[in-house]
Parts: C-alpha cells; sequence; structure tokens
C-alpha cells in the first residue's frame, strides 16, 4: 500500500521521502499531521483514510473509514482532532480522531450545500464551520448546533476559499475568474470588494494575515498577489507554470511563495525582493512605436492606403504595437515573467542580461497535482492528484525554512 522512497538529499531541489499508495479513484486533499509522522487523505473513492509511519519506513493506514459520497474537501484542526470532510453530495461530516489515531468517531452532518463542496475551513474561535461549493455559494455554520447561519451566492461554482479568523472577512474565489472579499457576520454578510485580474477560474487562494496579502493561482497558468493591506488590487503577477495552477503556500517566515501546478511543476518564488507591478495593457487604434493602423481603424487605413495591422502588446510597457515593432521575446523576472514574453524592440533593447536572472526555482513533481499542503514548521510538504498517489516532501533544501530554527540559508 505504501512504498518508501530512498532518495539522496540533492542540492537545491526538493527530496521525495515517501510515496503513499492505496486510493481506489483521484486523492481530493492531503494533510500532514503536526507533530506527527502521519497524513490524513480523502479520496474521489469515497474513502478517508489516516496514515501512520511504522517502525519499517513505510506508511499504512490505522483509520480507514467509507462514506457515502466521494470526498471533495477536507479540514482538520489539530489541537481538538476534529476532522471535517466535504462531499460530492454537498454535505460535510464532522469526525473526532482518538489521541492514537487508530480510531474516528463519527459527531454530526452538516447540510452546508446543494452541490459539490470544494473547500472548507473551521474557526475554533467563533465555532463557525465555512465553506464554498458548486451550487455558487458561500456558508457558515454553527459547529455547536450544526444550524445554518448565512449563505451568499455568487454567478459562478465558488471554488476556493481563505478565511482572516480575525477581522471575519472570506475570500472566495469561483469560476469566472473573480475573487470576492466578503465581511461575515453572524446571519448576515456584506460584500467588501471584488478583485478581477485573472483571465482564468481561480483555483487556489492564499491569505497571509500578516503581511495582509492574498495570493490567487488560476487556471490561466499565473499567480497574482493583491495588497489587501496597501491599496487594493492588482499588485504583482507572477508568470512561471505551463499549466492551471493547483495550490499556493506562502511562507511568511522566509518570504517564499510555493506553488504546485497541474502538469507536476512546482515552483519556489523569492517575494523578498522589490518587485515591479506589470503595466495596464493600453488601447489605441494605431501601433505605438511606427504609427501604423490596426486592422479595425478603416480611416486611418483608407488616408494612408496601407492595410490594418493586428494589435498586441509589450508586456515591459504595456504600449500596444504591431508585430514588426514586438519581434523580440525576453523573460523579465522582477516583473514576473520567468519564461519569454513579447516585448517592443526598444524594452528589449533595456532589458540587461543580469535583468533575465530567474528569481523563483523550478522543480518536477513527476505526477499530477490538484492539492498541495505544507507543514511550514518542518519544512514538509504533501502533494496528490488524479494519479491517486500521495507524496511527501522535504522542502527544506529549496525554501530554508524553519519556525523552530529560524531562518536556514542552505
Amino acid at each position: 500500500m505504501a512504498a518508501e522512497i530512498h532518495s539522496r538529499p540533492q542540492s537545491r531541489r526538493p527530496v521525495l521521502l515517501s510515496k503513499v499508495e492505496g486510493h481506489q479513484d483521484a486523492v481530493s486533499a492531503a494533510l500532514l499531521i503536526p507533530k506527527e509522522d502521519g497524513v490524513i487523505t480523502a479520496g474521489e473513492d469515497r474513502t478517508i483514510r489516516v496514515w501512520l509511519k511504522r517502525d519499517s519506513g513505510q506508511y499504512w493506514p490505522s483509520i480507514y473509514h467509507t462514506m457515502a459520497s466521494p470526498c471533495s474537501a477536507m479540514a482538520y484542526h489539530h489541537d481538538s482532532r476534529r476532522i471535517f470532510v466535504g462531499q460530492d453530495n454537498g454535505a460535510i461530516m464532522e469526525f473526532h480522531i482518538s489521541e492514537d489515531f487508530n480510531k474516528m468517531n463519527f459527531v454530526k452532518t452538516y447540510p452546508a450545500h446543494q452541490n459539490r463542496v470544494s473547500a472548507i475551513t473551521f474557526c475554533l474561535a467563533s465555532e463557525w464551520l465555512i465553506s464554498t461549493g458548486h451550487d455558487k455559494c458561500i456558508s457558515w455554520m454553527c459547529t455547536r448546533s450544526g444550524s445554518m447561519l448565512g449563505r451568499h451566492y455568487f454567478t459562478s461554482w465558488a471554488s476556493c476559499l481563505q478565511y482572516d479568523h480575525e477581522t471575519q472577512h472570506a475570500f472566495v474565489g469561483d469560476y469566472s475568474g473573480q475573487i470576492t472579499l466578503l465581511k461575515l457576520e453572524q446571519n448576515t454578510c456584506s460584500v467588501i470588494t471584488t478583485l478581477k485580474g485573472h483571465e482564468g477560474s481561480i483555483t487556489a487562494l492564499w491569505w497571509d494575515p500578516v503581511q495582509r496579502l492574498l495570493f490567487s493561482g488560476a487556471s490561466d497558468h499565473s499567480i497574482i498577489m493583491w495588497d489587501i493591506g496597501g491599496r487594493k488590487g492588482r499588485t504583482l503577477l507572477l508568470q512561471g507554470h505551463h499549466d492551471k495552477v493547483q495550490a499556493i503556500c506562502y511562507l511568511q517566515l522566509t518570504r517564499q511563495l510555493v506553488s504546485c501546478s497541474a502538469d507536476g511543476g512546482i515552483a519556489v518564488w523569492n517575494m523578498d525582493i522589490s518587485r515591479e507591478e506589470a503595466p495596464q495593457w493600453l488601447e489605441s487604434d494605431s501601433c505605438q512605436k511606427c504609427e501604423q493602423p490596426f486592422f479595425w481603424n478603416i480611416k486611418q487605413m483608407w488616408d494612408t492606403k496601407t492595410i490594418g495591422l493586428r494589435q498586441h502588446h509589450c508586456r515591459k510597457c504595456g504600449q500596444a504595437v504591431c508585430g514588426k515593432c514586438s519581434t523580440k521575446r525576453s523573460s523579465y523576472p522582477i516583473m514576473g515573467f520567468e519564461f519569454q514574453v513579447r516585448v517592443c524592440d526598444s524594452c528589449f533593447e533595456s532589458i540587461k542580461d543580469e535583468d533575465r536572472t530567474s528569481l523563483a526555482t523550478f522543480h518536477e513533481g513527476k505526477h499530477n497535482i490538484s492539492h498541495m499542503s505544507m507543514d511550514i514548521s518542518r519544512g514538509l510538504m504533501v502533494t496528490c492528484g488524479s494519479d491517486r498517489i500521495v507524496k511527501i516532501w522535504d522542502m527544506t533544501p529549496v525554501v530554508g525554512c524553519s519556525l523552530a530554527t529560524g531562518f536556514s540559508s542552505r
């Protein structure tokens, strides 16, 4: 069921510590148990499993529980040993796990949604269970009574959720590519603002309450960092993945962002530097370099007896340019462009070789990653996906981060 991978630590790369296998269908969620050599997994095969590392070094299931419907989301609160499992049928079930992780007792069922649950968070202070679902809503329920406190509906499937426990602000990403910031009250909520910048559905969110930064990943392969605490709106764009970004985690201690994509790519971004904000694209009826008309500019085409050209945009300056004035491609990592993008010829000349130095490291997870979770205090990461395999990684060679030891310069 589980296979131990013995691999020597290689410099500056994640080290694969273990593979955990046994699920009969895609693994929807996997979480490392804090302070334990264990992992909790939930899958489309309707099972919840708690895996503990045995003396042999292999992970074996100490708990195997079958649900009524495929498992789609999970939240675990370690101090109280409470686990919440969202299902394809819209219900969320709460269990209590024993101290020795060998037994799981059913507590209650929450009728949270009318369709697949996409994300769950539990707030112990308020005893709230907050969730999003494919019924296009966010719901918050009382865990003491099990009753519904409030719901708010969106125009698209709600795909992911982050919650600020102190301010009771919820961030909800949806399939239209929009992020909604809500203030939740006991029985009502108010929309604070909406964030629009992605060209694809929102697939992952991460909220850092210390720096008040929101990170969003999307099916457009990009990540955006939103400065919620400073000025509202789009701040930094990060493009380095070649498929949809499925999971993100920000390490506040070392100012690094870890992101995973559907093609198995794992990226570690250096956010501890002053990055440049990508420009808004300018609109024009003619090339802002050579002044040739674009193809919809009928008047100028007629006046100058020329054929209209296609409009492009320089990623560095944002100007509207024709193909002849933007023949070059360049990476520009300080603006988040880790691979080559279109730039106008004058901007290409202004980019020095040192400006092309990468500000992220890229690694191969070698499996489809649909979910990732990190135990930041130990520098461990777990990934899972549609290949039914759960992988446990030592990330310290690339993030050099441990809350116990502080910053490590490895």
